[in-house]
């Protein structure tokens, strides 16, 4: 079978992150990055369905071109192939990645044919979106589960485990399909030194991004100097809740 399983390349969990002294972007001169723990888990998961199924995993990324580090690590947990969508290095919001991973993917498809299985994360450890891996599924036609913790591949059918606080919910689908997976669906491995060796040797395909223009950026907005706040009571106790109800009408909320 065919797995493809996208994942991010973020910081490290508990660096320091600083922004850039115009507050545009964060400062990435002295940081580590790692790949964003759920999709760690969704390559293991993916190398172990191939190790029992046979078949190879495609690791794709969207980002700089260092980003090549988190396609040669995952080749070095088992990983077959590693494909990186070059970005400027800026950050990219849900709907443009989406676009561009959706692209990227169905270059791949034409070429080799289509995946089985997409695996995503459930969420990145830095934008925390939830919204990446359905808007790239819905753009290819697929069905997609996410917050899975366990994956069985029965003949064209996949079976997708979500736990709850009454036990777990099974879904069952016909592939291709996709998922999005959660930390604890298994226990990534150690790369071994043979696993470092060829994920040296990995020869990585890159890729245009195709994304439309526009999309989220970050601003910092700086109240001026001369602008001192002023307080408003508007009551005390319940009498103040018909002014508040006043307030909320006029921001529009109500």
């Amino acid at each position: 079978m065919r797995i493809c399983c996208c994942v991010k390349r973020v910081p490290a969990p508990g660096a320091r992150i600083n922004v850039v002294p115009d507050g545009g972007a964060v400062d990435t001169a002295h940081l580590g990055f790692t790949t964003s723990p759920h999709e760690e888990c969704g390559v293991e998961e993916a190398v172990q369905l191939t190790e029992t199924h046979g078949g190879e995993v495609t690791v794709l990324t969207l980002g700089p071109p260092e980003a090549a580090e988190q396609l040669r690590y995952a080749a070095s947990v088992g990983a077959h192939r590693g494909v990186l969508v070059s970005s400027d290095g800026s950050a990219w919001d849900p709907q443009r990645t989406a676009v561009a991973l959706a692209a990227a993917i169905r270059t791949l498809e034409e070429a080799d044919g289509p995946f089985d299985l997409l695996i995503f994360g459930n969420e990145s450890a830095d934008a925390g979106g939830f919204q990446v891996g359905v808007r790239v599924a819905f753009a290819l036609g697929r069905p997609i589960v996410g917050g899975i913790k366990g994956i069985e591949i029965d003949g064209a059918t996949v079976r997708a485990r979500r736990q709850t606080d009454a036990g777990f919910e099974v879904y069952e689908m016909s592939m291709p399909a996709a998922v999005g997976v959660k930390e604890g669906i298994n226990l990534p491995r150690y790369p071994t030194m043979r696993g470092r060796l060829t994920s040296k040797r990995l020869e990585i395909t890159e890729l245009p991004a195709e994304a439309p223009e526009g999309g989220q950026s970050m601003r910092r907005l700086h109240r001026p100097a001369d602008v001192l706040s002023e307080t408003v009571i508007l009551g005390d106790g319940p009498a103040a809740a018909p002014a508040v109800v006043d307030v909320l009408a006029d921001l529009g909320v109500l």
